[in-house]
């Protein structure tokens, strides 16, 4: 990011939150952010429940037997093989496009809003902007921010999209960056999430055919998904399990 992008003062409470919207919304308007998305942003607040998610992200750190046990992989795995006969021409559309087997994306389904029943219901440009706003990781969240304003701008989202405790959104949680450059059709139906979760894979190198394995060739692309490597685990563990274990 430029100097000038990271201008707005960062703070680590709510007491800065007003100075630095009023800071940033300049500086978003001088690089050609619409009066829609401006005034979307001046209307949100300091989200203390991103905050302190923000902060208590512990799952990850959970051995994989633990990890599958507590976010229920083998409750995942069992609709997942079911979803994959009765939307089976969905799923072989998405494979013919993008190479990207069932498996791997029923899983990441699964796993990020247990299959479109947990979306989040935070504000989404509050949380990003928050987090933007917030010292900690304030240049990943500006570029998230940036993204978000644009989608308001196009008319993608709107000051009121609800999303996850960090903004993301949709079945499969895109953050605003992400569906700028990955997303096909809308990320809030199966199967514009879908494709674009395969889209995305397929960015990032996945190759058809190939195993997605640890030590695979297409592991890679599910660790593009998600730095938490029990997180990586269990996706691949899921998936091999949806896909009768021939991947």
């Amino acid at each position: 990011m430029s100097g000038a992008a990271l201008a707005a003062q960062c703070g680590n409470s709510a007491a800065g939150f007003e100075a630095w919207k009023q800071q940033f919304s300049q500086e978003a308007r001088a690089r050609g952010v619409g009066s829609s998305a401006i005034s979307a942003l001046m209307a949100t607040h300091y989200a203390t429940a991103t905050i302190n998610a923000d902060r208590g992200q512990k799952s990850f750190h959970l051995s994989l037997d633990a990890f599958m046990h507590k976010r229920g992989g083998a409750a995942i795995a069992s609709r997942g093989r079911s979803l994959k006969h009765s939307d089976a021409a969905l799923f072989a559309s998405i494979e013919q496009r993008y190479g990207v087997p069932p498996g791997p994306l029923i899983a990441i389904w699964g796993m990020e809003t247990a299959f479109g029943a947990e979306r989040g219901n935070q504000n989404m440009l509050s949380s990003i902007a928050t987090l933007s706003y917030d010292c900690r990781r304030s240049e990943f969240f500006t570029d998230q921010l940036y993204a978000a304003l644009k989608l308001i701008d196009r008319g993608t989202f709107s000051a009121s999209t609800r999303g996850s405790m960090h903004g993301e959104v949709g079945q499969t949680q895109f953050m605003p960056k992400t569906v700028l450059e990955y997303g096909v059709g809308s990320l809030e139906t199966p199967s514009g999430a879908l494709m674009s979760t395969a889209n995305y894979l397929h960015a990032h190198g996945w190759q058809r055919g190939g195993g997605y394995q640890p030590g695979e060739v297409n592991f890679a692309a599910i660790q593009a998904w998600n730095a938490a490597t029990v997180y990586q685990q269990a996706i691949a563990q899921i998936g091999r399990q949806i896909d009768g274990g021939d991947r």
